[in-house]
């Protein structure tokens, strides 16, 4: 069938970043009390929190000048009245500044980062974020959120291996275990085609998880198909539907899983099950169910009660490709004249002759042979492989 899985959780995209971690906080208290009051509680949140707390890096103390504080101040007013460039000017000039310190720039360089993330500036948003680092100004919780962010950039540019590293330095110096972190660095790895791997971190990801989402099961299904791990990926298919029946998507991975371990008659049970319970209800759907039957021998009634059912509820398009499917059913299950129904429509929506000559052969078979010999025609107007076998049908005796 090599009907695919539900799709990937997608390319990672980072997380909005939000308002910079930890407000610049003046060390002689230059901010009017409002505003140091509103920064004392997220800084004082911020510190209550701690997502890394086996991190090795020890969070610094800094925090910002009274001058440089000034600065910041501004430029956090200038994007929130909706500034962009002039912030992000802002934090360049900070950036920039010999005078600034570690929390100042990193502080600057990560509104930066969400500016021109925001203005879809990726590139010089993954700079950003690698000043930041650089930097090494924040607290732990920022610090580690922007590596991560920096990461998932890298992965969505195609960076794969410079994503890799920078998952592998969070993952070392954090010690986390964090399901979705994991999730996404074995995401990179299934992209690199390094599916062995991928699928050890994709698992370690769904057994830390209290409730791992259904994309990250698929895709870990996905993983062992493409690693050749065939009964992992069936065994761990089976565990999904068997805990969500009523979840159409685990059950349609089912059938994918068995349909790729060359089990089509396990996945005929699932589908069929779907169908009973009209749920079958896209065209790919009736395809996968279709192309299957029509793999097995003898299962060409199946085949057409399938595309029949499709077509008459306006789930399967008229097109080329289904009455052929249609008509070739026909054909093998000794139904002559509903094959050449089916031909009669297939003809003329294809892109060449074939299905004209396959047309004009039925109509020969069946001994009509005046409609084989137009059907020969159109087939040679509309461009076959061999002419000849055209001009044999259009050379035999009768009107």
């Amino acid at each position: 069938m090599g009907a695919a899985f539900v799709a990937m959780i997608g390319a990672a995209s980072a997380a909005p970043i939000g308002e910079p971690a930890g407000s610049p906080q003046a060390r002689s208290g230059s901010k009017s009390p409002e505003r140091a009051s509103r920064s004392n509680k997220k800084a004082d949140a911020s510190a209550a929190i701690q997502a890394y707390p086996d991190a090795t890096r020890k969070e610094p103390k800094l925090k910002a000048s009274e001058r440089i504080s000034r600065k910041l101040s501004k430029m956090m007013d200038l994007y929130e009245e909706e500034n962009g460039a002039e912030a992000r000017a802002m934090a360049d000039e900070i950036i920039a500044d010999p005078k600034a310190n570690g929390y100042e720039k990193a502080y600057s360089a990560q509104l930066a980062a969400q500016i021109a993330y925001e203005a879809d500036d990726t590139t010089a948003a993954m700079d950003y974020f690698k000043k930041v680092i650089e930097f090494d100004g924040l607290d732990n919780n920022a610090h580690y959120n922007i590596m991560l962010n920096l990461a998932q950039l890298q992965q969505q540019e195609e960076q794969y291996a410079e994503s890799q590293a920078t998952f592998d330095r969070f993952f070392s110096e954090t010690k986390s275990k964090d399901p979705t972190a994991l999730m996404m660095k074995g995401q990179g790895l299934y992209l690199m085609q390094r599916y062995d791997e991928a699928a050890a971190v994709m698992k370690q990801a769904i057994e830390a998880s209290d409730d791992p989402k259904p994309d990250w099961m698929a895709l870990l299904m996905q993983t062992y198909a493409e690693a050749g791990n065939t009964a992992e990926a069936v065994r761990m298919a089976e565990q999904v539907a068997a805990r969500k029946p009523d979840d159409k998507r685990a059950q349609l991975n089912l059938a994918a899983v068995y349909s790729q371990a060359d089990m089509p008659e396990k996945a005929l049970a699932v589908m069929e099950k779907l169908r009973a319970g009209n749920q079958l209800d896209t065209a790919n759907e009736y395809k996968v169910l279709y192309t299957t039957y029509s793999g097995i021998e003898g299962r060409e009634k199946d085949v057409i009660a399938v595309i029949n059912e499709g077509l008459q509820k306006g789930v399967l398009e008229p097109d080329y490709n289904t009455y052929v499917a249609l008509a070739q059913a026909y054909y093998f299950s000794d139904q002559p004249a509903q094959a050449i129904t089916a031909y009669q429509k297939a003809a003329p929506l294809a892109k060449d002759g074939e299905a004209y000559l396959n047309l004009a052969r039925v109509l020969q078979q069946e001994n009509r042979i005046p409609e084989a010999k137009a059907a020969a025609r159109q087939a040679l107007a509309k461009g076959i492989k061999k002419a000849k076998d055209a001009n044999v049908i259009i050379a035999l005796p009768g009107n």
